[in-house]
C-alpha cells in the first residue's frame, strides 16, 4: 500500500500530519464534551485517521522513541494553541510546567 511518494515524504511533514491529527482528534472529543457529537465524532474519526496513516509511514523511515518524543512536543504544542483559541489559556504556573515538560523532551531527543 506504501507508495513512492509516501516514503519519500520528509520525516518533519510526517511529524507535523500525526500531530495535528491528534490534534484535530483532540478538539473532536473536546466538541463532543461541549454537546456537539456530530461535529465532534467526524472530526476525532478524521483526526485519528489521518494520525494513525502518517504514524505508520513515518515509523518505517525511524525508531519509534525518536518519531513518538518528536510527535509528543508538536502535538503538545498544537494542543495549547487550540485551547488559547477557545479561551482555555494556561496559567502561568502551567505555562512553565509545560515548558519545562517540553524542554525535557528536546533533551532527551538530542
Amino acid at each position: 500500500m506504501t507508495s513512492a511518494f509516501a516514503l519519500s515524504l520528509p520525516s518533519t511533514f510526517l511529524i507535523l500530519g500525526t500531530a495535528f491529527g491528534y490534534a484535530v482528534a483532540t478538539a473532536g472529543i473536546k466538541l463532543v464534551s461541549q454537546g456537539h457529537p456530530d461535529v465532534g465524532i467526524v472530526l476525532g474519526t478524521l483526526g485519528f485517521l489521518l494520525a494513525f496513516l502518517a504514524e505508520a509511514l513515518l515509523m518505517r523511515k525511524a525508531d519509534l522513541s525518536v518519531v513518538y518524543i518528536a510527535i509528543l512536543v508538536a502535538e503538545t504544542v498544537l494542543v495549547m494553541l487550540y485551547a488559547t483559541m477557545i479561551g482555555e489559556g494556561l496559567s502561568l504556573r502551567q505555562a512553565l510546567g509545560a515548558g519545562l515538560v517540553l524542554a525535557g523532551l528536546a533533551v532527551v531527543t538530542l
